[in-house]
């Protein structure tokens, strides 16, 4: 029986990665449509196939600018990071072998937003040089920094005679995380008007900065993350069933974790670098598809990578129309729908609720 179970599982996952693929198409194309000044798709396939062709001269300036540098950049953006996201949190999951696990806990996040703030608050007086010649790159430099060197720590801790513990980890994640959250609060609170008003958007996430530029930074770190991540998929299968039983299995699990707590590192180091912290997508996005096409994660993985570019950038199109003219921060979006989910699972794993 285990094999048809097994084969009907596989072809399930391919119809959904199938379907997603086209659902983050149209979701795409949609995004480069939305928003206060509306564009047909009429008019966007114009002015691509006018860009492919070279007609420059023929483009209508307007609308090129709102085309070519701010919605591509900010639909690319955000399928990068929500793609990220999700992938980081199916990947901590795996690991953990708890489908509650998020980068967030393990303090991730929390180092890279301090990165972030450090710059913000403190650039200004005692970095100017280091700002002046970073430019646009310094918040996102620090961002990622800051996540980096958390997790760094965080392993150091975590490994004694090179085996590395995951209860440990999980631990010192969250001492780290509420340390970090703490020095955080403290510069929030010597920060001054403007450097809070700034602090406060960009804690509650959005893609409005996406540039071309910021893409190019972004692109290496993300194409890493993609490339490592058939490396870790056996792999996560084998960690669900045990450490020992992974390593009877003939998989290295010490050099497996160290890649997975790196890739994860990267993943979110980069999306909160760029796009500030955004919540839930870790969590949402890999429990939804583990429900549809299971745990696997040579299916799940890929799925996953799928719709948490979906669920971004459908996010942001809401942050864009709903307020419009002005522009909710993505924050809170994702918080709407990922909060009552997070509940829901918690509530089922209580008994409370049989959802």
């Amino acid at each position: 029986m285990t094999a048809p179970v097994a084969g009907d599982r596989r072809g399930r996952a391919f119809v959904v990665t199938c379907a997603l693929v086209v659902v983050l198409i149209v979701a795409s194309v949609a995004s480069l449509c939305v928003g206060p000044s509306g564009l047909s798709t009429g008019e966007v396939a114009g002015l691509l196939a006018d860009a492919m062709a070279g007609r420059f001269s023929e483009i209508n300036s307007v609308n090129h600018v709102i085309l070519f540098d701010i919605r591509i950049p900010r639909t690319l953006l955000g399928a990068m990071v929500g793609a990220s996201l999700a992938l980081a949190g199916a990947m901590m999951q795996g690991l953990f072998r708890n489908p509650l696990a998020d980068p967030g806990l393990v303090g991730v996040s929390s180092g890279a937003a301090l990165g972030a703030v450090l710059v913000i608050v403190l650039g200004g007086a005692f970095l100017s040089p280091v700002m002046d010649f970073l430019g646009i790159g310094a918040l996102p430099i620090a961002a990622f920094f800051g996540g980096l060197g958390t997790t760094l720590l965080l392993y150091s801790i975590a490994t004694r005679q090179g085996r590395t513990s995951v209860a440990t980890m999980l631990l010192a994640g969250i001492a780290l995380g509420a340390i970090a959250g703490a020095i955080t609060a403290y510069l929030v609170f010597r920060s001054n008007d403007f450097q809070l008003r700034e602090l406060t958007f960009w804690s509650m996430g959005g893609l409005g900065g996406a540039t071309w530029n910021k893409l190019a930074l972004a692109l290496p770190f993300i194409i890493g993350v993609f490339i490592a991540m058939p490396f870790t998929a056996r792999g996560l299968d084998a960690l669900v069933l045990g450490e020992s039983e992974a390593r009877h299995l003939g998989f290295n699990t010490q050099w497996l974790k160290s890649l997975i707590i790196m890739v994860v590192a990267l993943a979110v180091g980069v999306s909160v670098a760029f796009a500030g912290i955004i919540g839930f997508v870790g969590i949402v996005v890999p429990h939804v598809l583990r429900l549809v096409i299971g745990p696997e994660h040579r299916t799940l993985l890929p799925a996953t990578g799928l719709l948490g570019a979906t669920l971004l950038i459908v996010a942001d199109m809401i942050c864009r129309t709903i307020v419009a003219p002005a522009e909710l921060p993505i924050g809170i979006v994702t918080a709407t729908i990922g909060a009552p989910f997070f509940l829901s699972i918690l509530l089922r794993k209580r008994g409370v609720v049989d959802l």
